[in-house]
């Protein structure tokens, strides 16, 4: 039986890659788990294996070994196509380049994922404008990409991963484009959104101060998690 309380449960992963005749192994024996409501960041150097770890959670790459446990399935066993299927029903993903489309606006592109579980055209408007209220762009809505800042951008980004109301949502370095003031919004944007909605946040960023945000931070280094730091803000 899962621990009901573990969202995510991971345990002796390996993912190695062939590199002519070298071995490299991107990911060396991790285990850990995650709690439901719970924001963790994986934090390490360029290179230490935290997006070969980021990609493996969210499905994008197979392990070479081990088991990898979401919501109660095995992501390990999963054909591609269920992936998808799983992807589009519990995940959020949160980009480094925002990935917004230039030609839609605030609403359409958060409004976007909603179209691809079939909801209907009024109320996809209504939940896209609630979630732009929550995330502080109410006057933004009508606006394009190209009319907003950097750090808008991201929080159009944040709204769209949230809006379908995702069990965990994945942050590949999410303020990577921005400033360290903007970063730091972002970053409380998220932490509050989370601790309101009890979803799972799993973070990737090479930053220690934006770690900080985190109830838990997972240190990687050569494919393998070094320590995990408990930190003191659980209640922000």
């Amino acid at each position: 039986m899962e621990d009901s309380k573990n969202v995510i449960t991971v345990k002796d992963l390996y993912k190695i890659y062939r590199v002519g005749e070298t071995k490299v192994r991107a990911l060396n024996g991790v285990d850990f788990s995650i709690h439901r409501g719970e924001f963790c960041a994986i934090v390490g150097a360029s290179g230490s294996g935290k997006s070969t770890l980021l990609n493996m959670l969210a499905g994008l790459e197979k392990p070479t070994k081990g088991e990898i446990v979401i919501a109660g399935e095995h992501m390990e066993k999963k054909s591609e196509n269920e992936l998808v299927r799983f992807r589009q029903a519990h995940i959020g993903f949160i980009f480094q380049s925002f990935n917004l489309m230039s030609t839609m606006n605030a609403v359409e592109n958060v409004a976007l994922p909603l179209t691809f579980q079939g909801m209907d055209r009024k109320r996809r408007q209504k939940k896209a404008e609630l979630m732009l209220d929550m995330v502080g762009l109410k006057k933004y809505k009508k606006h394009r990409p190209t009319q907003m800042s950097g750090g808008q951008q991201q929080r159009v980004g944040v709204a769209r991963a949230l809006v379908v109301e995702p069990e965990i949502i994945f942050a590949d370095e999410p303020t990577g484009n921005l400033d360290s003031a903007t970063s730091r919004e972002v970053m409380e944007l998220m932490q509050k959104v989370v601790r309101e909605k009890q979803q799972t946040l799993i973070m990737v960023t090479h930053d220690n101060e934006l770690a900080a945000f985190a109830d838990r931070i997972f240190h990687i280094k050569d494919g393998k998690i070094i320590r995990i730091e408990e930190q003191a803000n659980h209640l922000g």
